[in-house]
Order: C-alpha cells, then sequence, then structure tokens
C-alpha cells in the first residue's frame, strides 16, 4: 500500500452542524426574546456537544492505546494488540511473515520486549505472538461482539502506521460484512477473507494488526489491509477493512489454548482448484484439480475435471471467485454447485464443510 497523510478530524464537527437546524426547527421560529434566547442556547450546544465528543475520544485513546503494540519483524513492521495477561498478542499473519521471533514496543515505553510466535494462520490472515516476559501494567484489550456493529458507529484505529507508534486516526463503519482477496505478491498472504468491516478511518502501512475501536472502549476489529484504486495502484483513500473482533476471539482463542486452529468457520468445498478460459481465453470457471477423499465435494461426486461456473446464485469464473463465495457461507449449510462434465452442464446439492 502507498502511503497517504493522515487527515483531520473533521467528520464529528460536520455531523453537529447538520444536527442543529433539526434541533432547533422544533422550538419555533421568529423574533423577540424568546427566539434570542433559543439561538444562544443553540450558540452553547454546538461546542458542548463537540467537547462531549472529543472527551470521548480522549477516554478511548487513554482505555484502549495501552494495549496496542509495536512488532518488529525482520523485513516488516506492524501493530498488535495485547490478548490476555499472559503476554499474549494478536496480530495480522502478514505481520509476522515467516519470522519466529519479534520485538514488540509498547505504548509507555521505548524499551523493546522479545516475544516469539506461537502460531500464524494465514487462511484467516491472523497470528498470535507472546511476551517472554510480562511487563507490570500491560492491559488485554476488551473484544466487542462485532454481530452488534453498525454502519455508522464511530470508530477509531489505533497502531503504528509508517512507524509512527501509538497513531490514533477516526472514522465511521462504512460497512459491514464485506469479502475480499489480499494480493500474494504485495506482503499479502494470499487469503480470502469474509465478513469484514469496512472502515473510512485512514489504514496505512504499520496498522495492520492493530484495533479498529467504538467508543466504548471495545475492539471491534483488527485493521488489515487498504482498498487500491485500479487505476492509479495506490491506496484508495478512505477504504479500509478489519477483521472482525468475533472472528479474532475465535481463532485467537483456540491458538492459546491448543496451538492450532481446529475450528476456522470458513466453510470448503474439499478441493485443490485451478482457474480455466474459453476459447475467447475469458475466465471460465474453477476445474477441480483433486478432491479430499470425505469432504464435501467427494460426498456431492465431483471428481477431477469438473469444471465449476456455480454455487448456489453466484456465479464462479475464477479460483478467487469460488474462494469469495465460499467465503461468504458458512461450515454445514447446504447449497448447490452447478459444474460442468464432458461438456454437459450438472447441478448437484452439497453440505459445506470445514477448512
Amino acid at each position: 500500500m502507498t502511503a497517504s497523510p493522515v487527515r483531520a478530524l473533521t467528520g464529528a464537527a460536520a455531523l453537529l452542524c447538520l444536527l442543529v437546524p433539526a434541533a432547533t426547527g422544533c422550538t419555533g421560529s421568529g423574533t423577540g426574546p424568546n427566539a434570542r434566547a433559543d439561538a444562544t442556547t443553540t450558540q452553547a450546544a454546538v461546542p458542548a456537544a463537540a467537547n462531549d465528543l472529543q472527551d470521548d475520544y480522549r477516554t478511548v485513546i487513554r482505555d484502549v492505546l495501552p494495549s496496542v503494540v509495536q512488532i518488529r519483524a525482520s523485513r516488516d513492521l506492524g501493530s498488535g494488540v495485547v490478548y490476555d495477561d499472559r503476554g499474549h498478542i494478536v496480530t495480522n499473519a502478514h505481520v509476522v511473515g515467516d519470522d519466529r521471533t519479534f520485538r514488540v514496543t509498547t505504548a509507555h515505553s521505548e524499551q523493546e520486549l522479545s516475544a516469539r510466535l506461537v502460531l500464524s494462520y494465514p487462511q484467516q490472515d491472523l497470528a498470535v505472538i507472546r511476551l517472554d516476559r510480562v511487563p507490570d501494567g500491560l492491559e488485554p484489550a476488551r473484544f466487542a461482539d462485532s454481530a452488534e456493529v453498525e454502519v455508522g458507529h464511530i470508530v477509531l484505529a489505533m497502531g503504528s502506521p509508517l512507524g509512527l507508534s501509538s497513531s490514533v486516526t477516526q472514522g465511521i463503519v462504512s460497512a459491514t460484512g464485506r469479502t475480499v482477496t489480499e494480493g500474494g505478491s504485495d506482503g499479502g498472504t494470499g487469503a480470502t477473507l469474509g465478513n469484514m468491516v469496512q472502515t473510512s478511518a485512514a489504514i496505512n502501512p504499520g496498522n495492520s494488526g492493530g484495533a479498529l475501536v467504538n467508543l466504548e472502549s471495545e475492539v471491534i476489529g483488527i485493521p488489515t489491509l487498504a482498498a487500491a484504486d485500479p487505476v492509479a495502484g495506490d491506496a484508495a483513500s478512505g477504504i479500509g477493512f478489519a477483521i472482525p473482533s468475533s472472528t479474532v476471539r475465535k481463532v485467537a482463542d483456540q491458538i492459546v489454548a491448543d496451538g492450532r486452529v481446529t475450528e476456522s468457520g470458513r466453510a470448503a468445498l474439499g478441493i485443490t482448484a485451478r482457474t480455466v478460459v474459453d476459447d475467447d481465453y475469458r475466465a471460465a470457471g474453477a476445474a477441480v484439480v483433486e478432491v479430499k477423499d470425505g469432504g464435501a465435494a467427494d460426498e456431492a461426486g465431483l471428481r477431477p475435471g469438473d469444471v465449476i461456473t456455480g454455487l448456489g446464485d453466484t456465479d464462479i469464473t475464477t479460483v478467487t471467485s469460488l474462494a469469495e463465495a465460499l467465503a461468504a457461507r458458512e461450515p454445514g449449510e447446504r447449497t448447490t454447485v452447478t459444474y460442468t462434465r464432458d461438456g454437459a452442464r450438472r447441478t448437484v446439492d452439497v453440505t459445506l464443510g470445514e477448512q
């Protein structure tokens, strides 16, 4: 991603200006002492409301920023969130890369602490590392139920963009339930990630693995990537994505307890596939290369050589589109697979497995 400058916190002030006329309209209009009194009250209410919101920001920053750390790997620098009082820190898999040891800096100290990898889980672009020594005063973050996150909620993004530790940006939740696929050649894991939280809060290199936080001082997601402008190739301003907190907890709890992930919550067909093209060299489906014994595709009768062209009502033209369609579904869900075999179009019912 290409860095963009930090923006001023102007969104809240604009919102307050829009709200004031609606509030004053309820009290009537006109001239005289009452009208002047109403105008005076309104003018006083605007800075008071702005101060209230500013105080909310300060409270959230004071509560959460001590739980956000900077992580330095051999070839990358990112952020992390303190997960428990035993020194576990959750971050992105693309932050830790192939490393097994790291240097961690907390918000209240410039002293670097050593940490080791517990497990990286690239399929969901999450990882857990653990401090070799837990410093005094290290506070775990509180994680929200991301199912309660709604479009329009005010959020703060905390992390180390461009190496600037303990930085904070603000925005709103722009959308929920997004499915995005990371690039594999630009530092990402290449994973397809479902149910992502989209935010207008600035997400820059170094923010990865940090915290997206609501005004209740709860982490609602882990900032992971920003959209790229398909024309310019630069990061698209105000379009960032975070792994939802409920997914983070599901994966991190398993890593902390067992050192592995046994229940991913990610739907799968149990196949290896590749993209095929038609006679005009246009992507035309996902060809099955290998079928896992006992997997969903095996149980449905799919076999190598079949070309998948649809999952439920979703057209499938590439392996990526198949991965995105699966990311939007749940293990155990029943759907249909449309495919071609020996030139004939077929449809079969399938119960999705787990990746």
